[in-house]
């Protein structure tokens, strides 16, 4: 434990800890969430069809792995602006080429997330769907950057538990004028999807609510700025690599006991992005970047990373790359003789490998070039 605990050379370089917890977590999009899904029909017992029921997101309110996804995502670009401005500062950059490169960045992903929506294929303005994952990530990642930019730690704090409560203090009491008497937190009688249907152009993904919509930019917001908070946390030269974990554990466990004490009267819900959602996600995120930092970065246990790193290097790469390329079908053309071959049960579980193995050696080729997709 001697050396260990007191290097500070690691929040200079880039975090492999932060690549390979993207790639961990895009996994469950690049298909690993399908694949543990088709283990539950290859080997049926509580333990896979547990792990199965995870593998979806929840109807409405609570919570399942499947939703932590797309919050873990916009945590870990909250944990990598402190040392993206801190890069870019000593470079020379301006304050002000650094404020245009956020705010290009933000509005670059709601494009692409429109485009990933279908926009070309239709060419519909009235039926596009104009909100997207892409679109509350860039949206929320750049307020989060740029209250980073201008305020001081302290202000941050306040600027967070404002956005949490306020949004609350909104959507827990004030129903939806269009509501008709349904439950405050449902989609047709809260707020969150009043706004959406009046000011959201073209179509809602549900109908009458979007969940990326709106209002839930707001506590997105928070997510954003619970991630950057976390990263300025482990930039910190000053305090040991031990220290760092251990205070990241320690906020995971108090926002996941605020999170669920104050559930009980604002209910955990991904669609609406509750703040109580906002706690609870933060925890699990902050948590499992404590563990992957302490094992990749502290102990130096890299080897294993690659599966991960591969594709959480093209991330965004590979989001895009899935909506525009037909993965399956060659995955279909390499490996369909063999599967066919296979027991009907384990079908579906080989097919989602050799999707899983086509998009990943792709990535690869990418990666052996050195070719990244920035935005």
């Amino acid at each position: 434990m001697k050396a260990k605990t007191t290097k500070t050379q690691i929040p200079a370089g880039r975090l492999q800890s932060l690549d390979a917890l993207r790639g961990f977590d895009m996994f469950f999009i690049m298909g690993g969430a399908g694949l543990l899904a088709a283990l539950a029909t290859w080997f049926p017992c509580a333990f896979t069809e547990g792990l199965a029921a995870q593998m979806g997101h929840v109807e409405w309110h609570g919570l399942a792995h499947h939703d932590t996804i797309f919050p873990l995502f916009l945590f870990i670009a909250g944990i990598s602006f402190p040392f993206s401005l801190s890069k870019q500062r000593a470079h020379g950059k301006s304050d002000g080429a650094i404020i245009r490169k956020i705010i290009r960045r933000g509005l670059t992903l709601v494009l692409l997330g429109i485009l990933y929506n279908g926009f070309l294929n239709h060419l519909n303005f009235a039926e596009a769907r104009y909100a997207s994952v892409l679109g509350r990530i860039g949206l929320a990642w750049m307020f989060g950057a740029l209250i980073f930019m201008h305020t001081s730690w302290k202000t941050r704090i306040w600027i967070t538990a404002a956005l949490l409560v306020g949004y609350w203090l909104v959507v827990g009491f004030i129903p939806a004028p269009d509501g008709g008497g349904a439950d405050i937190f449902s989609a047709q009688g809260s707020m969150v999807g009043y706004i959406d249907r009046l000011l959201l152009p073209g179509k809602l993904y549900n109908g009458n609510i979007d969940p990326e919509g709106i209002l839930g930019i707001i506590p997105a917001i928070g997510t954003a700025l619970l991630g950057m908070f976390t990263g300025e946390w482990v930039k910190r030269t000053k305090v040991s690599e031990t220290k760092k974990v251990l205070g990241m554990v320690a906020m995971g466990i108090v926002w996941l006991v605020v999170g669920l004490l104050w559930s009980t009267i604002f209910p955990i819900n991904k669609a609406m992005w509750t703040s109580t959602f906002v706690l609870v996600v933060g925890a699990y995120s902050i948590l499992m970047f404590a563990l992957f930092y302490w094992i990749i970065d502290v102990l130096g246990c890299r080897k294993w990373t690659l599966f991960f790193t591969v594709i959480g290097m093209n991330s965004i790469t590979i989001y895009l790359g899935q909506q525009f390329i037909n993965f399956s079908y060659t995955a279909r053309k390499l490996f369909g003789g063999l599967i066919a071959l296979l027991p009907e049960n384990a079908q579906d579980f080989f097919t989602q490998a050799a999707y899983i193995c086509v998009c990943w050696l792709f990535l690869y080729f990418l990666y052996k070039k050195k070719v990244f997709l920035k935005v």
